[in-house]
């Protein structure tokens, strides 16, 4: 009888062992998979972040971009402008330069 009772308890301890083995590689299992998802979240939200970057850059350029050619155009109309104060300008200029070389 005490020898049935130390085979029970060698078995007893042994099944314990073996789910306790089996527990231990499952949760080293468990921890693989989750760090595997992790690891596939942090990538999808690295891309997703690099492509609002990249959207945000491109929309940054194309309104730089836009702004660019409204201060060329302010700076075209301006230059037309000063264009057509000079030639205006001109014929007094002509007249002034003329009467100073007659009258010298």
């Amino acid at each position: 009888m005490a020898v049935e009772a130390i085979q029970k308890v060698t078995q007893a301890e042994a099944e314990s062992k073996q789910r306790r083995d089996a527990a231990a590689a499952e949760s080293k299992q468990k921890v693989l998979v989750a760090q595997r998802a992790a690891q596939r979240l942090l990538e999808e939200a690295r891309g997703q972040a690099e492509a609002e970057v990249r959207q945000m850059l491109g929309d940054a350029e194309a309104e730089a971009a836009r702004l660019a050619e409204q201060v060329m155009d302010q700076a075209r109309q301006e230059c037309e402008t000063m264009k057509q104060d000079a030639r205006q300008r001109l014929d007094q200029a002509a007249q002034l330069i003329v009467e100073r070389v007659v009258n010298r």
